[in-house]
Parts: structure tokens; C-alpha cells; sequence
């Protein structure tokens, strides 16, 4: 018999902690496409998952994950789509699965800004929850600087509409992307911006800069310097050591970009999760962790 297998176009990526959610293709490349620092969709237009398209994959997912209970939609931000075509989407999921409770994608602060709170809290019920929000930063000039388009101000009135709606959140928080010399200022502004809100994780990741991004480009011109490894560190340590969570909060930094991997709880795990980044600072020398980063290949 011919395996079947579900379809994706582009680049999928998902998060770490999203390694046992059924993925399902939403949409196709990024509707923004215009951070300095990001080429995961670089050649790829955006557009919107069929229902056909959609429909088939369910029928395939069907056949082999018919118990499935979350389902992570793909591309780079699905939550961009209108309410009433995330509400046909998780219609479409609870028909051919109908034991999925959750449902999570990436978000852009921007896409939950054209939805309202009611329509939000209807889309909790249909069982959207802990979405991962690209956030970056919580610094107003790193936003700028990278065109992610949209402020600090925007950042915490869209996630406590989310809150208000019930729907958890993670985000995302990449050090170094304040660059050379400003990591205190972007882990200490970042650090006040988070504690304002309650996500559920914060993804922690570490620039990597690839050629076909414009953020490579400027390095060439000398505009933007990125931050050494220790200075990196350093961002981390002041961000854990200041930022203040009402709630527990898992940090994660075990992504491929983090040189030396670790995760914790905050605020209760603080102090191990300080005396370990002590230890690496202690036992790593700057030129081992940027060659570590100069065999990164891809995220």
C-alpha cells in the first residue's frame, strides 16, 4: 500500500516544545517578511492554505494520528488569518480529530491586534491556546532597528487582550539583537516589558546572522556590530536576574543558536539557572563559542 504523506510547502519550523503537537500546513511563508535578521522565508510567498489543501492533510492525519490531542498549525504566522477562517479551521480539525483539545500556532503581535476580545475568547473556546508570539525583544529601539513593526505599548495591550480572552501565550526573546554594546539596555528593557505580562514560556534563542539576510548586509557595511558571545551571556544574566514573573514562567534556551543549552523555572529556579550561566562564563573561552556559532548552518 502507498504511504501517505502529508503535504508542506517551504520552510516548517516548529518550537522545541512543540515536538509532539501534530503539525498541520496553515499557511506558507510569512505575511511581515520584513525583519532584518530572519531568512526563513525568504523564497517563499505567502499565501494561505486551501480548505482543500487542509482537508487532505486532516484526511492523511486521520489515518495515522487519529488520537491526536494538539494540533500546531505551520507557517510563520498563522494567527494572521481572519476569525472566521480560524474558526473554520478548527471546525475542520474537530471534525477529523475530534480528540485535539489545543490548538497553537505562531503569532505576530500584530495579527492579534485586528482581532477583538470577544472574537478572541470564541477562539479560546474552539480551543486556540498557547500561541508562541515572535516578540524578539521587549526594547523599543531593537524593534525599530529590526522593522518588526510594532512597539513595546502594542506588545502588552495585545497579550493582556489575550489574557483577558483566557488564551495563553510563549515568547519568543533573541539575545544579541540589540547588537555590540546595547545587550543591557535590550535585557533590561525586555526584562520590565515581560514582567508587565504572564506568557507561559519564553523561547530563549541567540542571534545568528545568515548571508541572505539584510541584517548580514549591514554587518558587511559596518552599520550594525553583533554582540560577542560573553556580552550574549551577560544579556541573559542581567535578563533572569531582573525580570520579575507574578506567575512561573519555563525558560528555554535549547535551541540549536544557544551554544551551551539550559532551562529552568522562574522565578523559583533563578539562582541555579544563574550559578550555571557563572559556570559557563567560568568555563568557556569567547573563541569556542563563536566558532560553535559559525558552524551554524541553519534554525
Amino acid at each position: 500500500m502507498e504511504l501517505k504523506r502529508m503535504q508542506f510547502t517551504g520552510s516548517v519550523w516548529r518550537p522545541p516544545y512543540e515536538a509532539n503537537s501534530l503539525l498541520l500546513q496553515a499557511t506558507i511563508g510569512c505575511s511581515h517578511h520584513r525583519c532584518k535578521f530572519c531568512s526563513l522565508y525568504k523564497d517563499t510567498q505567502f499565501r494561505v492554505a486551501s480548505r482543500e489543501e487542509v482537508e487532505r492533510n486532516l484526511e492523511i492525519a486521520q489515518l495515522y494520528q487519529p488520537k491526536a490531542r494538539r494540533v500546531f498549525l505551520t507557517g510563520a504566522n498563522p494567527f494572521v488569518l481572519s476569525f472566521e477562517k480560524l474558526k473554520i479551521l478548527a471546525t475542520l480539525i474537530k471534525i477529523y480529530l475530534p480528540e485535539v483539545q489545543n490548538i497553537g500556532c505562531f503569532a505576530r503581535i500584530s495579527d492579534i491586534k485586528q482581532k477583538t476580545i470577544e472574537q478572541l475568547m470564541e477562539l479560546r473556546q474552539l480551543g486556540y491556546d498557547r500561541i508562541s508570539i515572535g516578540t524578539e525583544s521587549g526594547d523599543d529601539i531593537t524593534l525599530s532597528q529590526m522593522n518588526k513593526g510594532y512597539s513595546v505599548m502594542d506588545i502588552v495591550e495585545q497579550c493582556r487582550k489575550l489574557e483577558n480572552a483566557g488564551i495563553e501565550y510563549n515568547f519568543t526573546y533573541l539575545i544579541g539583537l540589540a547588537g555590540k554594546g546595547q545587550g543591557e539596555r535590550n535585557a533590561i528593557n525586555t526584562a520590565d516589558t515581560f514582567s508587565l505580562l504572564h506568557p507561559y514560556i519564553i523561547n530563549v534563542l541567540s542571534l545568528t546572522v545568515f548571508p541572505d539576510t539584510v541584517l548580514y548586509e549591514e554587518i558587511g557595511t559596518g552599520t550594525f556590530v553583533e554582540a560577542s558571545e560573553y556580552e550574549r551571556i551577560e544579556e541573559m544574566e542581567i535578563f533572569i536576574e531582573r525580570f520579575q514573573p507574578s506567575n512561573c514562567v519555563h525558560l528555554l534556551a535549547n535551541t540549536v543558536s544557544n551554544p551551551i543549552p539550559f532551562i529552568g523555572v522562574l522565578p523559583k529556579e533563578r539562582e541555579r539557572i544563574l550559578k550555571e550561566i557563572q559556570s559557563i562564563k567560568n568555563n568557556f573561552r569567547e573563541e569556542d563559542l563563536r566558532d560553535y556559532r559559525k558552524r551554524i548552518k541553519s534554525l
